[in-house]
């Protein structure tokens, strides 16, 4: 009898995983049928605990696995307080790499969008150079966009220069600020505080690709008359099928890894 998931959610990403889930010849069913479950899809970065997770939670039976991406301390506590085993998918370090490509599309979309303007021919910095600042330059370069990398490490800058990109540190990046009205951030620590922010030409746009909280004064840009978008979760917005998709490889893969899927049903 195949295995039992119970998915958590209603966004396009939590509903692509559940076709894909069916798709694999696992049962679906929701948080209604919970006590069926032999795993939990909590959906992703929750940062509380929504009635429905709680009702779920309380519902299922012992023992049950549930699984989340970037799940917050409160989804973390609750699951403890229930006795409840929880792996975050997202620290499997293929998802890492698979999902960094909806996000680099996801970001080409926006500047597409809010530029109104071809990346053909444009000046992009690009901060950071792990594996979403690889994606993101990349697709820029390939639509002849005009990339600098600026990274702290001297190893991500030899593989920025590899690739075709120009590459500085990040205290080099101070003085090319005034020249560039596009600046794309993947890295999570404060990297354009006001006085950085206050180098870039007028009307300038930061597109922030970090996770919470980010690496942009958002409220000192605003101020200054920079556009700074905080771009979280791009492929569950842009791509959803392929973030859904992707997920269940991920899940599988880890429960194969496990023996998991192999076992019966209530073992």
């Amino acid at each position: 009898m195949p295995k039992t998931f119970c998915v958590v959610g209603h966004d396009a990403r939590q509903q692509a995983a559940a076709q894909a889930l069916r798709e694999a010849g696992l049962r679906v069913i929701g948080p209604e049928a919970a006590v069926l479950a032999d795993y939990v899809l909590l959906p992703m970065s929750q940062d509380r605990v929504s009635d429905e997770v709680a009702r779920t939670l309380q519902a299922v039976r012992p023992g049950t696995l549930l699984l989340a991406g970037r799940p917050g301390a409160p989804v973390c506590r609750a699951a403890r307080e229930a006795n409840l085993p929880l792996i975050d998918y997202f620290q499997r370090p293929e998802l890492e790499c698979l999902n960094a490509v909806p996000t680099a599309e996801g970001c080409l979309a926006l500047l597409l969008q809010l530029r109104q303007r071809t990346i053909w021919e444009s000046d992009f910095l690009v901060l950071g150079y792990g594996r979403i600042g690889r994606a993101v330059a990349r697709r820029l370069d390939l639509l002849g966009g005009q990339v600098t990398v600026a990274a702290r490490s001297a190893e991500q800058r030899a593989n920025a220069r590899c690739a075709g990109h120009k590459a500085v540190t990040m205290e080099q990046m101070t003085d090319l600020l005034p020249e560039h009205d596009t600046v794309i951030n993947t890295i999570p620590a404060m990297v354009l505080p006001r006085q950085k922010l206050r180098e870039l030409p007028p009307q300038a746009l930061v597109v922030d690709l970090a996770s919470s909280p980010g690496g942009t004064d958002f409220a000192a840009a605003a101020e200054l008359g920079i556009r700074a978008e905080h771009a979280l979760a791009l492929p569950g917005k842009c791509a959803p099928r392929t973030a859904g998709a992707l997920i269940v490889q991920t899940v599988l893969g880890l429960l194969e890894e496990r023996g998991r899927l192999d076992e019966t049903a209530g073992d």
